[in-house]
């Protein structure tokens, strides 16, 4: 089952993942996108590493998303991926300009296929201003385009405001 949860910074997005995946009953795999390449980054990390049990896996991956849920995904397993737009935000960043366009058709390619129960978290970037930037419409553009791919994939589509999940497709919760 292929679940996409929306909502914006500190939302209880990345919670109410964490919650579904632990009372899945399934062993977890935590696939962390960040980079942690300054203090408040570290912060942030320090805060979702705290929250999750131990006995959950965990794999980084800044870039090859597509790659490692093939290789993690099994049946019995759930794989909770935080977050699509950290990950977005690498591949935006890297000098090959084709490389976001190769890992997101690898994403999109793979999602239908993958076994067990896979929890996408993701910002919802659509709901403020206009960025004045190139590089920020651009990731705007790119997340809501994504947004809309993998939620078409998903079983359930699910978005988060003041810690309160919304069911936008699929069953309720």
């Amino acid at each position: 089952m292929l679940e996409l949860i929306l909502g914006g910074a500190r939302s209880g997005k990345s919670r109410l993942a964490e919650k579904l995946a632990d009372e899945s009953g399934l062993e977890v795999v935590y696939i962390a996108t960040s980079q942690p390449l300054d203090g408040e980054m570290n912060a942030r990390v320090a805060q979702h590493r705290a929250r999750r049990p131990p006995h959950w896996a965990l794999v980084e991956e800044p870039l090859a998303l597509a790659h490692v849920l093939r290789e993690q995904a099994a049946p019995g397993r759930c794989l909770l991926v935080d977050c699509l737009t950290l990950w977005l935000t690498n591949l935006l960043m890297q000098d090959d300009p084709a490389r976001l366009a190769a890992e997101r058709d690898a994403l999109l390619g793979c999602v239908d296929e993958l076994p067990g129960r896979i929890l996408l978290v993701s910002n919802e970037t659509g709901l403020g201003v206009v960025p004045l930037g190139e590089l920020t419409r651009r990731y705007v553009d790119e997340a809501g385009w994504l947004h809309q791919a993998l939620a078409e994939r998903s079983q359930r589509v699910l978005f988060t405001v003041a810690g309160l999940p919304m069911v936008l497709k699929g069953e309720a919760l």
